[in-house]
Formats: structure tokens, C-alpha cells, sequence
């Protein structure tokens, strides 16, 4: 891929999403690798990656450079998708692969970095925080405008479509067509009905935690089964009270919610912290105020059968 041959060939510009697309394979790819490493380490002893874990991850990454960037000038991910990386210094429309100095400040950038932003947490979050305060502020910063100047980058490329990493606008080297690209096999209406179906889904998980579903099943209920509304007897408020409203047993801790039926300390207790609008699921009385029941109730009044 990276021979003289090529060197004469012309290149076709890659589009935003085939180099975005690129990118994400990469991290899948690395996620993969890392996972199927730490599986043969099962049988050991937890935690005996962790202490060399940031130069366990550079080792792998190394080995994946040697065999993608420095010997087909690609990634992975590129090669996939019929990508390369093109030497963006000379300006020339004719293909040249990449200088040796640019692959080794390439492996400088990515597993370095990473190494390096990884290794400092490490090693800062073990020491005394008073210690370390200056050397600790001053890297946060170092790592914050490293993380501006991506975003500004990533801004600069869906402008410009060149460059969709800062390490790549840096060394100078751009993503181009290894071959003309081939026709699009898959039709659009099938895409197109794949984002409706994934924005329609995103909006449901946006959308669920803000309805209150008790509220709802019991609006849903009462439609079926109204709630009679006439004076209820001696026994039906016996019965009432012998029961959790909730767990349907014997009443622990009986309380009350300013309505006739009784609940378990802890079941209203905790429903009424996982939901401040929590109803009634008997009658729809919201809570007013948690109450203990001022008469006790004795055993001898359950049913017997």
C-alpha cells in the first residue's frame, strides 16, 4: 500500500463520515483487543493488571501500530474501509505515503499520549493531594487546553472535512481513497428508516423517566374498575387495615398516608423516597404526611379460615 508504485496514483478525498467511521472501528478495535488480553488473566490473582495496566495497553498498542500505520500506512479501521493516510506536506495531488519521522511522532502522539495521560492519574491519585497540588493543577491544565484544541480541531474538520484528529493536522497527514470508491450497495430508505427508529427509541428513554407510571396505572385502573365512593362497613375497614396496601401482608410498622389504608413502614418509606409523587395505589390519595397508625391491631382479628 505504501510502495513506490503508488506513489503515482491519484488520491480521492474521504468523506466525513467514512473517517469518523474509521475512528470508531479503531476504538472497538482496542476495546476487543484489551478485553481478550485481560481474559487470559482470569484465573489470577483481581488486580494484578491494574498497577501496569497504562503499559500493558501502550505494549498492545504498539504492536497494532507496527503492523497498521508503519507498514500499510492505515489503521485498522481505515484499512477496512479502503482508507489511507496520505503526506499532506508536499501539497502534491499525486498519492505519497507517509516519512518515517511522521509514523514514529504518530506513536508519539497516540500511545504516548494516552500512556502518559493514563499513567499520571495513576500516579497522582496515590499521593497526598498537598504534595502534589501544583504539579497536579498544572497538569489538568495541560490536559484541558489538549482537550480545547481537539474540539476546536473537530470543529475546523466537519468545516473542512480534513483532519478529523489533531495528531493528524499537526504531522499533516490525511485520509484518502486506497482505490476509486465502490458504489453504495445499501439503499437509503433502509438508513433512513434505521434514524427513525434509533431517534424514536433515544426520545422513549429520554421520555419514561419523567412520567410517573404509579399515577398512570392507577388513572388506567380506575377506568376499568372505578372506585366505589359510598360509606365503607366495619369489616371492609377491618380488612383495610389488616393488609399492607402495598405488599399485601400483615402491616409492619402500620403508617399512614392521610388516607383510610394502611402501609408497611418501609414499603411506603421507600417508594415515597424513589418517587416525591407517589399516590395512593388504592384510592390515588397523594402523600400528605407519613404517619404511624394511633390504634394497633391485633392478631386475633385476622380471618381465620
Amino acid at each position: 500500500m505504501a510502495s513506490g508504485d503508488d506513489n503515482g496514483k491519484k488520491v480521492t478525498p474521504v468523506l466525513r463520515i467514512s473517517q469518523l467511521d474509521a475512528l470508531e472501528l479503531n476504538k472497538a478495535l482496542e476495546q476487543l483487543v484489551w478485553s481478550q488480553f485481560t481474559r487470559c488473566f482470569q484465573g489470577f490473582k483481581p488486580g494484578l493488571l491494574a498497577r501496569f495496566e497504562p503499559e500493558l495497553k501502550a505494549s498492545l498498542w504498539l504492536f497494532l501500530w507496527r503492523f497498521t500505520v508503519y507498514s500499510k500506512n492505515a489503521t485498522v479501521g481505515q484499512a477496512i474501509l479502503n482508507i489511507q493516510y496520505k503526506n499532506d506536506l508536499s501539497q502534491m495531488q499525486k498519492y505519497q505515503a507517509l516519512s518515517k519521522q511522521q509514523k514514529y511522532w504518530y506513536l508519539i502522539c497516540t500511545v504516548g499520549g494516552k500512556w502518559l495521560e493514563e499513567r499520571c492519574y495513576g500516579l497522582f491519585s496515590n499521593r497526598p493531594l498537598e504534595s502534589f497540588r501544583k504539579t497536579k493543577y498544572f497538569i489538568n491544565i495541560v490536559f484541558g487546553l489538549i482537550r480545547l484544541c481537539e474540539l476546536l480541531n473537530f470543529l475546523a474538520f466537519l468545516q473542512k472535512g480534513k483532519f478529523a484528529t489533531l495528531t493528524e493536522r499537526i504531522l499533516r497527514i490525511r485520509s484518502v481513497f486506497c482505490q476509486p470508491q465502490s458504489v453504495r450497495q445499501i439503499g437509503f430508505e433502509y438508513t433512513n428508516r434505521e434514524l427513525l427508529w434509533h431517534g424514536f427509541a433515544e426520545f422513549l428513554i429520554f421520555l419514561l423517566p419523567l412520567i410517573n407510571m404509579q399515577k398512570l396505572k392507577l388513572k388506567v385502573s380506575s377506568w376499568s374498575l372505578p372506585i366505589s365512593g359510598g360509606t365503607r362497613n366495619e369489616n371492609n375497614s377491618a380488612t383495610c387495615c389488616k393488609e399492607c396496601s402495598l405488599c399485601g401482608e400483615w402491616p409492619t410498622l402500620p403508617h399512614t398516608i392521610g388516607c383510610s389504608h394502611v402501609f408497611c413502614y418501609y414499603c411506603i418509606k421507600s417508594n415515597y423516597l424513589l418517587d416525591l409523587y407517589f399516590t395512593c395505589p388504592k384510592c390515588g390519595t397523594e402523600v400528605q404526611d407519613l404517619q404511624p397508625l394511633k390504634y394497633k391491631l391485633e392478631m386475633k382479628e385476622v380471618d381465620t379460615h
